[in-house]
């Protein structure tokens, strides 16, 4: 099944008490898109990038099984830069440099063979755009999962909200759990966020794993832990990618296979954080994804006696 991604196709430059880089591929539709591609899902992404950027990162892509008709290209343009250094706990990071560049009047036009898509990921884009995009297609997608962050939250409330009522998945981290329903509990918090109209919340959580609500049930997911994590950018990104990539491949879209999905969505995350940028989801051959599954299947699988 078909998949849509939104979201930026981007410059990164990334500092890590492990090392630094300079400008290299980054952006959230890139990593969602070869996450997905990963596991043979048509991904289609919609985008906007300038004249600088190498013709080779666009052939990386559709190498990797990812659609990319729907970037446009501003020759005389730049493309969406950032710059961060990450601190020696890999959680915290400063941002040295943003630059919109492009991104800024980026107003996504789907094309045609876009436009009836079975899934859609909106990545974190202003409210508005992703309120537009889904407005273009013919007929409503099955699944559409949202990405937002606490800027937008701080910014652009009422548009938020009202996307938020639109999509089936909302995917943030905890902090952006409890920034947006204003409870510390995430079980509280997961309540009053589904009460504002998605039928499912993931809530990331970075190195300690993923929540995933309905109104009914909630599934817990560790990470796996790794002997190195060289750059934490993007994996949750990644975790994105595999878990719609996931979904859009088995066209199971019940609360028992995305538990199935978050488990894909860490996996392909793992692969992410162990090398810069998207080199370790580059990297990905035959066979290991399978592997890290198996050892999520280890991790959490145990036989108990109960006691009275």
């Amino acid at each position: 099944m078909s998949l849509v991604v939104v979201g930026t196709v981007a410059f990164d430059a990334i500092e890590t008490p492990f090392g630094k880089t300079d400008k290299i591929l980054g952006g959230a539709a890139t990593f969602i898109g070869l996450a997905a591609g990963k596991l043979n899902v048509d991904a289609k992404i919609v985008s906007v990038i300038g004249g600088d950027f190498p013709e080779e990162y666009l052939d990386l892509l559709n190498e990797n099984g990812v659609d990319t008709e729907g970037i446009k290209i501003i020759p005389e343009g730049k493309t969406f830069f950032w710059a961060g250094r990450y601190h020696n706990d890999m959680n915290t990071r400063d941002t040295l440099a943003t630059e919109l560049n492009v991104l800024a009047d980026f107003d996504p036009v789907l094309p045609e063979s876009y436009k009836s898509a079975d899934f859609l990921m909106l990545g974190n884009l202003t409210p508005q755009i992703q309120k537009r995009v889904i407005g273009q297609f013919t007929q409503r997608p099955r699944l559409i999962v949202m990405d937002t962050m606490n800027y937008w939250m701080n910014t652009a409330w009422d548009d938020l909200l009202e996307v938020i009522g639109m999509v089936d998945v909302l995917t943030i981290n905890d902090e952006e759990a409890r920034q947006l329903s204003g409870e510390y509990s995430l079980i509280r918090a997961a309540r009053k966020i589904i009460a504002m109209g998605p039928e499912y919340l993931v809530i990331k959580k970075g190195e300690h794993g993923a929540l995933l609500f309905n109104r009914d049930s909630v599934f817990f997911a560790p990470a796996l832990p790794l002997e190195e994590v060289f750059d934490p950018t993007g994996a949750g990104d990644t975790f994105a990618g595999g878990f719609i990539g996931y979904l859009a491949k088995t066209g199971d879209i019940s609360f028992e296979n995305m538990k199935r999905a978050i488990i894909y969505g860490s996996a392909m995350a793992s692969f992410t954080v162990e090398k810069f940028g998207t080199e370790g989801l580059q990297a990905i051959r035959n066979g290991e994804l399978n592997d890290r599954i198996r050892q999520f299947t280890d991790l959490v699988q145990f036989d108990i006696e109960l006691v009275d």
